[in-house]
């Protein structure tokens, strides 16, 4: 008999790739605040699911294989729980839980606006999801299917960032799109310094380097040593992740 994921499957064909874009397949890192609107912000705000929902849908249209990964910071943060006193792992597992509700939320937005989607958990849940297999990832992508991986790594200790890294290379993407609330990676806070300036191009060496806070330095490092660019760009400007697919000049390329 076959699992109990798989039997709702129905084969439609997925979109040809559009014969301009400049990269087919991708994985995009949200933070759990992007389901909030807000950065520091609890729960998750309907509007902006489904505002991000169609914006990947038209996306999606042009047939990009999309692979997301979400964060869990609206909810509870790993980090944070162990500041706090709690054991570091029993604080990081809290955290992946909280990145499987949000990417069911993330499934249910996109579903309502006719996208194909599967979720796969590092932590098995399969009353709510699959398993992550690596294989059948690759095969839902190949027939047109959003897959949001939930649960970062499966493992303490690593953020979502380093799971997003790591699921890019596993699945073969063209690029690692960094979603943020600013335009892309600056010489300095952007928010604190009015003439901060915003860099077009920068080595991995560099980012690491000056200990830039964009992504974590696992990620960056995972990224550099696999020779996977990472495309950092700002998530709240309509139509950005249209653009970068399409290799306009929108945040900061991040390469070797």
């Amino acid at each position: 008999m076959r699992p109990p994921e798989e039997r709702d499957e129905r084969t439609i064909a997925p979109p040809p790739p559009h014969p301009k874009l400049a990269y087919k397949r991708i994985i995009l890192k949200l933070s759990g605040e992007a389901l909030c609107g807000t950065e520091g912000g609890f729960g998750i705000m309907p509007e902006f699911l489904r505002a991000m929902a169609q914006e990947l849908a038209e996306v999606h249209q042009f047939g990009v294989q999309i692979g997301i990964v979400v964060g869990g910071g609206n909810i509870f943060r790993g980090l944070k729980g162990a500041s706090a006193g709690m054991d570091r792992a029993q604080s990081d597992y809290m955290g992946m839980l909280a990145t499987v509700i949000n990417s069911l939320a993330l499934q249910d937005a996109l579903e309502k606006v006719n996208v194909p989607t599967r979720v796969q958990t590092a932590i098995e849940i399969r009353q709510v999801a699959e398993p992550y297999i690596r294989r059948r990832a690759v095969r839902h992508l190949e027939k047109g299917r959003v897959v949001i991986f939930a649960g970062g790594t499966g493992n303490p200790y690593f953020s979502t960032d380093t799971a997003a890294a790591l699921r890019a290379m596993e699945i073969h993407a063209d690029a690692l799109f960094k979603a943020t609330k600013v335009e892309g990676v600056y010489d300095r806070d952007p928010a604190r310094f009015p003439d901060a300036q915003m860099f077009r191009t920068m080595t991995f060496d560099k980012f690491l380097a000056d200990r830039i806070g964009v992504m974590d330095s696992t990620a960056v490092t995972l990224c550099r040593d696999n020779s996977l660019s990472v495309r950092v760009f700002k998530l709240t400007t309509r139509g950005n992740i249209k653009r970068v697919v399409f290799g306009e000049q929108v945040g900061t390329v991040i390469g070797n």
